[in-house]
């Protein structure tokens, strides 16, 4: 969790994604975000993010992220 809080706090510094929860809702991540974060969760985690669990559900705060990265992971 401590990689994927890093690479969101890149992204945005002045976010605390411990507790934001509305990240795609509230339009705190937009397309471009989604798709550097997609790319970098990518090659940290050793992953690949399939284009059906790029939803908003997936990338709405960083709890669903990891939790989307541990589903994959234990593909």
């Amino acid at each position: 969790m401590e990689t994927l809080l890093e690479i969101l706090q890149e992204l945005h510094e002045d976010i605390d994604f411990e507790t934001h929860e509305r990240l795609v809702d509230d339009k705190v991540l937009d397309s471009f975000d989604i798709i550097t974060l997609v790319t970098e969760i990518n090659e940290e985690f050793d992953i690949a993010i399939p284009a059906e669990e790029i939803i908003p559900e997936n990338f709405n705060s960083a709890k669903a992220l990891y939790a989307m990265i541990e589903r994959l992971s234990d593909y």
